[in-house]
């Protein structure tokens, strides 16, 4: 059984789809009340992917509103913490004292045992969010009470990095399994960790293991990036993040793995994936290395052998025949 679970409201008819959502929002987040401008016509699209405490969703719907009112909250409170990332469409968030708009690429954090309403208006609004209990965050509560409502860039920066990492979930979720969850998970709530540590200017509050943790994620999104650059080893790398070479290797000890190896094997990859594109049969094969960083042909079909047990030429031929 995969992670990843999907829902539409077009599987009702028109009418009864708002109703629909609003459960289904019920369900995979905290319950709040919602109201639409498209009650007789709400199509809306929910994708959950489950790491075990941890939630990741991403959500598509048209104009709609919510409130966490103080009843709702004695009802039922789950004491998480909500983190929502705009990728689409306009927000106006008010929590604990704040209210604040929200554009496409920023994130805002809200606490499900304090009171919130939001506006998410739009043809058509599109974002991600992460839910985790209290617990898991490992910062103080009061140092996250003061980014609560905050917008925080999730298109640049650290920020950023977290960004790709949820787009990124979301897109290779059908590639992980439930033995993947736990370490999904923790990678998540570390960056996010990261993120608002760097808000709060206090990495100071951060575990050593999160710091790390997060600093991990950073390098290994910065090493995706630029893959394609010859240059790119360790000690650009290192440079990059202004740490020696010697503490980029400490975080990837862990790995079980060190850096060259690391970047050899996401090179590789890239130009598995290439050669067994049809789009690309065209280009020769020594021209996909080079594309991904292999210089000397003769060391690209080196390394592919040993890491596949087959020429990328043979390879090639192989995944276009089938």
């Amino acid at each position: 059984m995969g992670l990843r679970s999907e829902f539409s409201t077009t599987v009702v008819p028109a009418g009864e789809r708002f109703a629909l959502w609003t459960e289904l929002a019920g369900q995979s987040h905290v319950r709040n009340w919602l109201r639409t401008e498209c009650p007789d016509d709400f199509r809306a699209r929910l994708r959950v992917l489950d790491l075990g405490e941890v939630r990741v969703s991403t959500l598509t719907y048209p104009h709609v509103e919510i409130a966490r009112t103080p009843k709702l909250i004695r009802q039922d409170d789950p004491e998480v913490y909500q983190v929502n990332v705009l990728l689409r469409g306009a927000a106006k968030v008010a929590h604990g004292g704040r209210e604040r708009a929200v554009r496409p690429g920023e994130l805002v954090l809200v606490d499900s045992s304090r009171p919130f309403t939001g506006r998410f208006s739009g043809e058509l609004s599109s974002m991600t969010v992460v839910q985790l209990p209290r617990t898991r965050l490992p910062l103080p509560f009061d140092a996250v009470q003061r980014v609560a409502a905050v917008p925080i860039a999730a298109d640049r920066g650290l920020g950023g990095v977290f960004g790709r990492w949820l787009a990124d979930l979301d897109v290779r979720a059908e590639e992980c399994t439930r033995e993947d969850a736990p370490a999904l998970a923790a990678v998540t709530v570390d960056l996010l960790a990261a993120v608002l540590g760097r808000r709060l200017a206090g990495q100071d509050r951060m575990t050593p293991e999160s710091r790390r943790q997060a600093l991990r994620v950073e390098v290994c999104d910065y090493i995706n990036r630029y893959l394609a650059d010859p240059s790119l080893s360790p000690a650009t790398v290192a440079a990059a993040h202004r740490i020696s070479v010697r503490h980029l290797h400490q975080i990837f000890d862990s790995r079980g793995t060190t850096v060259a190896a690391w970047i050899r094997a996401r090179r590789l990859e890239r130009c598995r994936r290439d050669l067994a594109d049809p789009g690309l049969r065209r280009r020769p094969v020594h021209a996909i290395g080079a594309r991904w960083g292999f210089v000397e042909p003769s060391h690209f079909s080196r390394a592919f052998r040993a890491a596949y047990g087959i020429s990328p030429r043979d390879y090639r031929e192989a995944a276009l025949d089938r």
